[in-house]
């Protein structure tokens, strides 16, 4: 197998040497708080950031929906943010970690939610299926990307699991959109939009504090899942994400303050966007050369990812692959042939 394309490694510098327990809030910045919440997955934690707001007090991003977080929240509500009113809910994009308990904290506070609307309705569109069966389209979405029996009934068996990690949603949102400028307490936020990762995720930008809420679309230490889904089969998500990360380098510094929804907050945003970039276009030029051979989506697991490819991570990673080949293919690098069984075999042109 080829070697693994180099590319400079960012320097990140880290100015919390602590960071807060589950349920606990460590202040970054004046009146903006930084709230840890725990995943039962093997990323084991989200970052939510609270924000004073004159009496009360803005979120941005909820938690999982689980008996634990909500366990935590209401510690919270009970203790240090006891008095305080819950007065907005802003949500980055719809991923159940960052959405699940709006639906739950609005019915308590009765705080609006703020989402941009293609996030909003996508998730609509996700809870319609918690409790249908895989449809035939995206059975053969994964039959072609190269699943065996077993991996197709696997699927199957997790369809419409997005549902239950979710505590419903409110029945109204107030749309973010690109540019609008938000005032939360004695600060401005501009919002940010980003694309790939999820299609229409919203980012927050304090410039006269230098202070950037990221959400998933800017983390230290991993690189965010792009993938294509069997709902949109030839979208280009990876050529949207490596769009947004050039858009970013672009508008932040390298001392902005990056508060990202895993990991902890860091300083050189530019150089690590910048390393995402590359890491992807790397990925991208050693396809190319792998499919000198045809290839399935699945056999490109082996030169893409660098842990092993389970039932837990097998969807995202299908997701991820067909993200880069879909990405190729726009760029007129490969060519992609479909058998009679219905496989899809990718190969250089």
């Amino acid at each position: 197998m080829p070697s693994v394309p180099a590319f400079q490694r960012a320097e990140l510098s880290y100015p919390f040497e602590t960071r807060p327990g589950d349920g606990e809030l460590m202040e970054v910045a004046p009146g903006l708080h930084w709230l840890r919440m725990p995943l039962p997955f093997s990323l084991n934690h989200i970052n939510l950031w609270v924000l004073e707001d004159g009496e009360g007090f803005s979120l941005v991003d909820t938690g999982l929906a689980s008996d634990t977080t909500i366990d935590l929240w209401q510690n919270l509500f009970g203790g240090v943010l006891k008095g305080r009113g819950l007065e907005r809910i802003l949500v980055t994009h719809m991923h159940p970690d960052h959405l699940g308990l709006a639906g739950w904290l609005n019915e308590r506070s009765g705080a609006p939610l703020l989402i941009s609307r293609t996030e909003y309705l996508s998730c609509r569109s996700l809870l319609q299926y918690s409790h249908e069966q895989a449809p035939q389209d995206a059975i053969a979405f994964y039959r072609g990307a190269g699943f065996d029996t077993e991996q197709l009934n696997y699927y199957r068996s997790q369809f419409g699991g997005f549902g239950r990690l979710m505590h419903g949603l409110p029945h109204s949102f107030t749309r973010l959109e690109e540019g609008d400028l938000i005032e939360i307490g004695a600060r401005q936020w501009r919002v940010m939009m980003g694309e790939g990762h999820s299609p229409e995720h919203a980012c927050f930008y304090c410039e006269a504090d230098n202070l950037f809420i990221s959400g998933d679309q800017l983390l230290p230490t991993i690189s965010s899942n792009v993938s294509v889904w069997p709902s949109e089969p030839h979208a280009n998500p990876l050529e949207l994400w490596l769009n947004s990360c050039q858009r970013l380098a672009s508008e932040l510094n390298e001392d902005t303050l990056v508060l990202p929804s895993h990991g902890k907050p860091f300083t050189g945003a530019p150089g690590r966007l910048h390393e995402l970039i590359d890491e992807h276009e790397g990925d991208l030029r050693a396809l190319v050369e792998y499919c000198r051979t045809p290839r399935r989506a699945v056999d490109c697991f082996e030169r893409l990812f660098r842990v092993s490819i389970t039932r837990s991570n097998l969807i995202m990673a299908t997701g991820e692959s067909l993200a880069h080949l879909n990405c190729l293919l726009a760029r007129g690098l490969l060519r992609c042939e479909t058998d009679p069984e219905g496989v899809n075999w990718y190969s250089s042109r």
